[in-house]
């Protein structure tokens, strides 16, 4: 066996990748706090959507994104209710449409200015601004929420893989020597003796008898 080795730049990586998964949890759960705290200072409780169907969230406080996206549900149904299911946008073009006909009637501009109907218009258009602003502060809450989750388990995660290319790094990578093959021992044979060919008749004699 050679000696173990390990790899100390695989570990210092490791430490460094755990440090930031550190970090970014404490940036997620310090955005998450604050979204809360700035949602908890005003006092927001959700609404009920009908008297018949409020709402399973309904008269709890906006704290966190599910009690926002319920309380933002809730102003958008009122408001469309209080349009007449009319956006904001649309309440412009009619208020644009009901001006330009009482202009064509012959009045003037300050009349058109005091006129009820014109009133009561951007008094509904007004109220459905208010609504719709609302309904995007909290949608801004909302998506705030979700980067802060959003960074804590990108935290979570670099933490875990910090610990694997640490653990990786503590291995022992020690490598097998193979052994020397031994070699396979030689054999001797002994050499047949030699046949001595007879030369003289007595001998030839004697080799046939």
């Amino acid at each position: 066996m050679s000696p173990t080795t390990r790899d100390p730049k695989v570990k210092r990586t490791g430490r460094l990748v755990i440090i930031a998964g550190v970090l970014m949890i404490l940036a997620g759960g310090i955005t998450w706090g604050a979204v809360t705290f700035q949602l908890k200072a005003e006092n927001i409780t959700v609404a009920a959507v009908t008297p018949a169907n409020p709402g399973w969230l309904a008269g709890r406080p906006v704290l966190d994104p599910l009690t926002a996206y319920a309380q933002a549900a809730a102003i958008n149904h009122h408001a469309l209710a209080g349009t007449g299911g009319r956006t904001y946008s649309e309440l412009g073009e009619d208020e644009v449409a009901l001006k330009a006909d009482l202009a064509a009637n012959g009045l003037s501009k300050d009349e058109i200015a005091k006129n009820p109907d014109v009133l009561a218009l951007g008094a509904v258009r007004d109220s459905a601004m208010t609504g719709s602003f609302l309904r995007a502060s909290l949608f801004t809450s909302i998506v705030a929420f979700g980067v802060a989750a959003l960074v804590i388990g990108l935290g979570i995660l670099l933490i875990l893989i910090g610990r694997a290319l640490r653990r990786l790094a503590s291995l022992d990578l020690a490598t097998a020597t193979p052994a020397p093959a031994t070699p396979a021992p030689a054999t001797h044979d002994e050499p047949a003796p030699a046949t001595r060919t007879p030369t003289t008749r007595a001998e030839r004699n004697a080799s046939r008898a």
